[in-house]
């Protein structure tokens, strides 16, 4: 594997964090979105990341949570249905949090690789000019 081959698998890298990182940052903006019952509940994006058959990874596409979402007894929210309801989303703060880490070590890895790969191929240049 070549010096190309790793700043294109670190760039796939990047690239799939990054989404991951928007979605997390979408779910978490609205864990707290609350619609009337008689709606869907906020959808969390879940990014589906799978192997690039060229090596590297890649965005697959995004699946969303179940709309049903969580039934929230509220009575005094100006949403709530007569029974004092509104449906709130089925998303763990805790657990988008987690994978927030999760995903900014990996995208601050892939960083890295890359950086490591750039000075590498520099230096094979630098080699191959003298």
């Amino acid at each position: 594997m070549g010096a190309y081959d790793t700043l294109r698998i670190a760039g796939s890298s990047l690239g799939m964090h990054q989404t991951w990182l928007d979605a997390l940052a979408y779910n978490i903006a609205n864990v707290n979105t609350v619609v009337p019952t008689d709606q869907d509940a906020f959808q969390a994006q879940l990014v589906v990341a799978g192997a690039d058959p060229e090596g590297g990874v890649e965005v697959r596409g995004v699946a969303l949570t179940d709309p049903e979402g969580l039934l929230k007894h509220d009575p005094g929210h100006p949403l709530a249905d007569e029974d004092g309801y509104v449906r709130a989303p089925a998303t763990d703060l805790a657990s988008q949090m987690s994978q927030l880490i999760i995903a900014q070590r990996g995208y601050q890895a892939s960083v890295q690789t890359t950086k490591y790969a750039q000075d590498a191929y520099s230096s094979a240049l630098q080699i191959g000019a003298r």
